[in-house]
């Protein structure tokens, strides 16, 4: 038994410590925004389903040499490490990113993650061949508690620890190890499969039932995905935020699936419908505390997960159809993945799979009480419950149908695409009328309606920014060539005279579709206005050098920051597209990461002279508090002018390490 455990928890540890590795080793190459780890999640939920479907026709072939393939192809996934990243995957320009994150994911790590994603099945089929009578399902809460501790261990003691080069050496190690193991074990079936008892009489899982078991997986996954990425865009919580969210997912089926099982209809329905009604609540909330948010919307997932996995843990089957049901439960995550990953983004213009989702559940969970004979549904009060289960799913099918409507009824555009939702909305009224453009809560641009005010520099851009005086300050000097890294409304061009090129870099063109058509700033500058589509660090590093009086770069203020932007070597490239004595502004106001001692110790490496520039809020003029950081190979940069009035030195030492491409460690830095 010991064998059979190592293997199936260490196979589980390996999957799921290798998500985030290649995600974080692919993240630069695509913006760094957070629809990589969705795709990834998608990639990795299609590849588990390929495993089983391998498992579920491995078990069934009558062949001695099954054994032998089986073994075959752990020698070939072991050919295929060390684990890395092929640089041919990176994006040449705007298009959509996705296939090529799944072709970059199926070249670089599908071979070994699929021979991982069979063992489960497979050691589990190999221990009810061999122990009759025996408790696979076990296995099978291991094997999930080994992933939980893999997801939990990676962003606390992994990430902070090793460089991305060391972990990918050591996750190939271990995958060496697994391959020996799940091989003896290959090897050792054989036995098992020469003895194996008459299997006893057990009924045969009909298609209704198979049914119920994909679409229960499939509620799951869709709702922890759709959950991940509201909590992602919508509320702005802390920086991998997707961890908990999956920990939970993984500790239910821990739960649910362990011997005594923990699932309690009495106590987890109750429970869901509590958190369904309040997430519903939230939703109707124009700005509610993340505080409370995060909490309960975790609660909520964590319920759902328990009743969708706790109802397939009340129906699995005998442990011979035991191959068939993880299928279904494969397939149903799977599924959940598309619609999130694929679907909705092509076909949604918001966030819509959430409030689906919870519909969802609702029907499936009420057919999972209809087809269980034991349940509520078919006891004394049986047609009572029924009534109330389908007044209640109704009741929320129409409230969330209502807050979706209310929601986008003072909104003039909503756009979405790989990067996220788009919103541009009006408000107030008269002189102080604006039009807004967010991105989830983050603000990316506000812009006067009236004529006489509509090239005001707003937001975090007002003259008493950073980068305001930033580039005052060069105006004295002629002509200014200025780069932007994050277009948002295209506010910084209100700074342009005739003579002077303002070059925007942006990766979302949708984005820069929205600048042009609901907000004047390009076209109303004086300047030379140039936009360049593609992550900017990629388009900067292909670019001969621009020469730039200064570069800006603004694509921090939300919460998951691209970390790309902030290593020694994209330092290394914005200082190659300065001119001698230009200026890099950093803009880094954000509510939970203290980005300071990262920018230190980049200006460190590269001796920069480094400068802090605060400004309070002015509503009347519709700026905002601001912190930027500016920095410049000559110290002349912030000597006399309006910054040499208030630009601040930074006295403190750096508390993190030299963050570059092989290593950063974003938990150092929260707030």
């Amino acid at each position: 038994m010991i064998l059979y455990a190592v293997t199936i928890f260490l196979s589980a540890f390996l999957l799921f410590q290798v998500q985030p590795l290649i995600a974080k080793m692919i993240l630069p190459w695509f913006g760094g925004t957070a629809a990589v780890w969705t795709i990834c999640m998608l990639f990795f939920q299609v590849l588990l389903l390929a495993g089983y479907v391998y498992s579920h026709a491995y078990v069934r072939l009558r062949v001695p040499a099954r054994r032998t393939i089986h073994m075959g192809l752990l020698v070939l996934a072991a050919a295929a490490l060390p684990l890395a990243a092929s640089a041919a995957w990176k994006p040449s320009g705007s298009e959509d990113p996705t296939w090529r994150i799944l072709g970059l994911l199926a070249t670089s790590v599908g071979l070994p993650y699929f021979v991982l994603s069979t063992t489960g099945p497979l050691v589990q089929a190999w221990h009810a061949r061999s122990h009759p009578g025996g408790t696979p399902y076990r296995l099978f809460a291991l094997s999930n508690l080994g992933s939980m501790l893999a997801l939990l261990s990676y962003p606390l003691l992994v990430e902070p620890l090793l460089a991305l080069g060391t972990q990918a050496a050591i996750w190939s190690a271990g995958f060496v190890l697994f391959a020996l193991l799940c091989a003896l074990l290959a090897w050792r079936s054989r036995s098992s499969d020469a003895n194996q008892p008459v299997a006893e009489e057990a009924d045969s899982p009909g298609p209704g039932l198979r049914a119920l078991w994909a679409g229960l997986a499939a509620c799951a996954s869709t709702l922890l995905l759709a959950f991940t990425g509201h909590m992602t865009l919508n509320i702005a919580a802390i920086p991998f935020l997707w961890v908990v969210p999956l920990a939970l997912y993984l500790l239910s089926f821990v739960l649910c699936f362990e011997a005594s099982g923990w699932y309690r209809r009495w106590l987890f329905l109750p429970l869901l419908g509590a958190g369904l009604a309040g997430v519903c609540v939230t939703l109707a909330q124009s700005n509610p505390s993340i505080w409370s948010l995060i909490p309960l919307y975790s609660a909520t997932l964590f319920a759902a997960c328990m009743v969708c996995h706790g109802e397939l843990a009340r129906s699995k089957p005998h442990p011979r159809y035991l191959t068939g049901f993880y299928l279904m439960l494969a397939l149903g995550g799977a599924l959940g993945g598309v619609l999130v990953g694929l679907v909705a983004p092509s076909v949604f213009d918001n966030l819509y799979e959430l409030p689906l989702g919870m519909v969802a559940l609702c029907i499936f969970v009420t057919l999972a009480l209809l087809h269980d004979r034991q349940s509520l549904f078919h006891g004394r009060w049986g047609i009572a419950a029924r009534l109330v289960f389908l007044g209640l799913t109704v009741a929320l099918g129409v409230q969330l149908a209502r807050t979706t409507r209310d929601n986008s009824a003072d909104t003039r555009v909503t756009l979405r695409n790989f990067y996220g939702v788009l919103n541009v909305r009006d408000s107030g009224e008269g002189p102080d009328a604006m039009r807004i453009l967010s991105h989830g809560t983050i603000i990316h641009g506000k812009q006067f309606l009236q004529e006489d005010r509509r090239d005001s520099p707003t937001t975090y851009y007002g003259m008493t920014s950073g980068v305001g005086l930033a580039l005052i300050d060069a105006r004295a000097r002629g002509p200014l060539r200025v780069g932007v890294v994050g277009l948002g409304a295209g506010t910084i061009a209100a700074y342009g005279r005739s003579g002077d090129l303002f070059r925007f870099y942006d990766i979302n063109p949708q984005v820069v579709d929205l600048a042009r058509t609901e907000f004047t700033f390009l076209k109303d500058s004086p300047a030379r206005v140039e936009v360049q589509l593609g992550d900017a660090r990629l388009s900067l590093e292909r670019e001969p050098a621009q020469n730039f009086d200064l570069l800006a770069l603004d694509a921090f203020s939300s919460d998951a920051i691209p970390v790309h932007l902030l290593t020694v070597e994209a330092f290394r490239v914005y200082a190659r597209q300065l001119r001698p004595g230009g200026v890099l502004a950093v803009h880094i106001s954000n509510r939970y990461l203290d980005l300071v001692p990262v920018v230190q110790q980049a200006a460190r490496e590269l001796s920069l002279e480094l400068r802090e520039v605060d400004n309070e809020d002015d509503d009347n003029a519709g700026v905002y508090r601001s912190d930027w950081l500016l920095l410049s190979a000559s110290p002349e940069a912030f000597e006399g002018g309006l910054l040499g009035e208030v630009a601040q030195t930074i006295e403190t030492a750096p508390r993190v390490k030299l963050w570059t491409d092989d290593y950063s460690d974003l938990y150092r830095i929260l707030k």
